[in-house]
């Protein structure tokens, strides 16, 4: 198997539009919560989500181009190109036939979807479609637009496995090169779903946290007074390749993937398994699969959306995993960004990459009354970050459907 090494990282999120900003966005406790602004919210029970600011596509493409893609793609492009700017790369010098793109989405062009629609019902009848209309909705655009923008022919797909897809996808990335089938791969993923149908739709499951009147306060996992979480939206990117691919070309090496696992809870549509039981397969098989013990992890990203039951199900995991007695940092960054659904493990991966660049634990904000049911003796990084040696990194998402992804990022040692 071969080792597998982070060369480039790339942000787009409602915290920071680029790699730096996101993460001294997040070591400072920033949140990226406020009122919606992409339609008028005022009549659903949720008026308010984690929006990227200021985004403009035309630094990245032309007027007329930028209309042939959804913004899901559009965040992406942005994040990939972030991330290949960071790792130096020139494709001219590389072998594009081993390149490929592995991107993760759960919603894909919802926003198209909704234009379109709302075009036809509003219409006189006749079928107006844009001509762009299946290319732009469609989840696999974003692995295929990166690739098409860059020239690289290897594997190219996307995942849809809800809010585990792009954990997914960094999985899948790295089994490829592991297995010497590829040399590098740009991962990542990416959401546009702050729409009339995200917030309605999770409105109507009661998943999202109706705290209008204070939205930066609203994401609290683990509080006791938690209600749902926040919608979220952007893009994460990390350029994977081989070790020796890397050393071979100069590149500056960031950290190494340690391992990733996947699984399945195998339980409810929606709901995660009251004791955790697929995370715990999860985080087992990711420890397994990195050859270390419990014990050496330093910092858990939780999936933690801020959901009575989720939070819950998940920490009652970890303690299994990890004993009630662990010394590892706990932190739920979800509570600057929301969730970015199939994009949030692009962007949570990140922050695990740079605790382990940086020896510093981004907190968890907004929460002041731990749930009576969590371990008390559990380090939640609740405020402010932390300084503390980081060698080792795990990230958690789940999704709906029982979709499990868990991924291990560790310090890189010639």
């Amino acid at each position: 198997m071969k080792r597998v090494v982070i060369t480039g990282m790339g942000a787009l999120t409602p915290i920071g539009n680029n790699l730096n900003d996101y993460w001294n966005a997040l070591i400072n406790g920033e949140s990226g919560a406020g009122p919606i602004t992409k339609f008028d919210a005022s009549n659903f029970k949720t008026q308010f989500a984690c929006e990227v600011k200021g985004f403009d596509p035309q630094q990245y493409f032309e007027r007329n181009e930028a209309r042939k893609y959804d913004i899901f793609v559009q965040y992406a492009v942005a994040a990939a190109d972030e991330a290949i700017a960071q790792a130096k790369i020139n494709f001219d010098k590389l072998d594009r036939n081993r390149i490929g793109v592995i991107w993760g989405s759960g919603d894909g062009g919802v926003d198209t979807f909704e234009d379109q629609m709302q075009a036809w019902y509003q219409g006189d009848g006749q079928p107006r479609f844009n001509p762009y209309f299946v290319p732009k909705r469609i989840i696999n655009m974003a692995s295929g637009v990166i690739s098409i923008r860059h020239g690289l022919k290897g594997v190219n797909y996307s995942t849809s496995s809800a809010c585990s897809a792009s954990n997914t996808a960094i999985i899948d990335a790295f089994n490829y090169i592991q297995w010497g089938k590829a040399d590098m791969m740009i991962t990542g993923g990416s959401e546009g779903s702050v729409s009339v149908t995200s917030i309605g739709g999770f409105n109507a499951s009661k998943a999202l946290s109706t705290r209008n009147d204070d939205p930066k306060t609203a994401s609290r996992p683990f509080d006791q007074t938690r209600d749902g979480f926040v919608l979220g939206e952007g893009a994460g990117a990390l350029v994977l390749e081989s070790l020796d691919h890397a050393l071979a070309r100069g590149a500056n090496i960031i950290a190494e993937v340690a391992s990733g696992a996947m699984a399945a809870d195998a339980y409810h549509l929606t709901a995660t398994h009251p004791e955790g039981e697929g995370a715990v397969r999860g985080m087992r098989l990711a420890l397994e699969d990195a050859g270390i013990s419990p014990d050496e992890i330093d910092y858990i990203n939780v999936h933690a959306t801020s959901t009575p039951v989720g939070d819950e199900s998940e920490i009652k995991a970890v303690e299994t995993v990890f004993g009630a007695d662990t010394k590892a940092n706990i932190s739920a960054t979800k509570s600057m960004t929301g969730h970015l659904l199939g994009g949030a493990g692009a962007i949570e991966a990140i922050a695990c990459v740079q605790a382990v660049v940086n020896d510093i634990v981004p907190p968890t904000i907004n929460t002041s009354q731990i749930d009576e049911k969590f371990n008390p003796n559990f380090n939640f990084t609740l405020g402010k970050a932390q300084k503390r040696t980081v060698n080792y990194a795990l990230s958690n998402t789940f999704g709906f459907g029982g979709h499990i992804a868990c991924s291990i990022f560790k310090k890189y040692k010639a």
